[in-house]
């Protein structure tokens, strides 16, 4: 199992030196990924009364893509979308962003997506919230072939390209696509499409009918199941040290091919608490 972390976009604010301090230290301490999450917008609160999300105007999100292009020049971790709202974005922009991270980052690169909640965004971003769940599908299936052909021509319900390619293409051929994914729509095309999973709920009874459905799926559609990954997630809480072991014993006995070490809502105040917190999770998380 691959130990990495979550990148800590909501509290490391707009300093750049904070984010090259941030990566430097998660490669020395020897965790094998970042994962950072997106958004593109954040909603004014005083505009949109009742508003419910998790992230507001005041969230600070660094852009995923943007954002590898810099760790890929800096770093050797391999780097993870978690997750990017595929529907809202361009999806020929987006393969082209992707290739060109996994290019920099020498192949270092999985791209995860989902389909979000945040309708703000989708309307900024000039695309249907409505028909999201049906669009991604097909975005998968366009992103593949244009990540392993030279010249594409698709025409699909919502995507159309007519003779056309990516140059240069990237390293990984096609870059391995992640779903984020909670409802049972949701993980049957997990299940049809992706090369792993963020199940974003603890290991139990929940998982496990998760994963249930994800077989089901797979198996229909002539998939192996158990070439499909999943990426768990533990916070650091309050630096419980036997709790983060426990977690990641939990997630190794679902067979979690990847694990991820949250500090957010810890009550970290700067980056050097962030890697504090995450020296600490290193010394009983990874095998020295």
């Amino acid at each position: 199992m691959k130990i990495g972390v979550v990148f800590p976009q909501t509290e490391i604010g707009a300093d750049r030196g904070a984010v090259r301090s941030y990566a430097d230290a998660v490669s020395e301490l020897g965790y094998h990924h970042v994962l950072a999450y997106d958004h593109v917008l954040g909603a004014d609160t005083r505009v949109h009364t009742g508003w419910t999300g998790p992230y507001d105007l005041q969230s600070t999100f660094h852009e995923p893509f943007v954002l590898y292009g810099y760790l890929a020049a800096i770093s050797s971790l391999e780097l993870v979308t978690g997750i990017v709202i595929l529907p809202q974005r361009q999806t020929v922009l987006v393969a082209k962003q992707a290739a060109e991270v996994d290019l920099l980052s020498g192949g270092r690169f999985r791209l995860g997506v989902g389909i979000g909640w945040n309708a703000v965004e989708y309307e900024a971003l000039g695309k249907d919230f409505s028909n999201r769940g049906q669009r991604i599908a097909e975005q998968v299936d366009l992103m593949r072939r244009l990540w392993t052909e030279q010249s594409v021509t698709f025409e699909g319900s919502y995507e159309t390209v007519t003779a056309a390619g990516l140059a240069p293409l990237p390293i990984q051929r096609p870059i391995p696509i992640w779903f984020g994914a909670t409802s049972a729509p949701a993980l049957r095309r997990v299940g049809r499409l992706a090369d792993g999973w963020f199940p974003l709920i603890a290991p139990g009874s929940q998982l496990e009918e998760a994963l249930a459905v994800i077989e089901t799926a797979a198996v229909e559609a002539g998939r192996d199941p158990s070439t499909i990954g999943m990426e768990g997630f533990v916070n650091v809480g309050a630096g419980d040290l036997a709790y983060l072991e426990q977690q990641r014993e939990l997630w190794r006995a679902v067979h979690a091919t990847h694990l991820s070490v949250d500090t957010m809502k810890a009550g970290l105040r700067s980056v050097d608490d962030h890697i504090t917190a995450l020296a600490a999770a290193a010394e009983v998380l990874l095998e020295k």
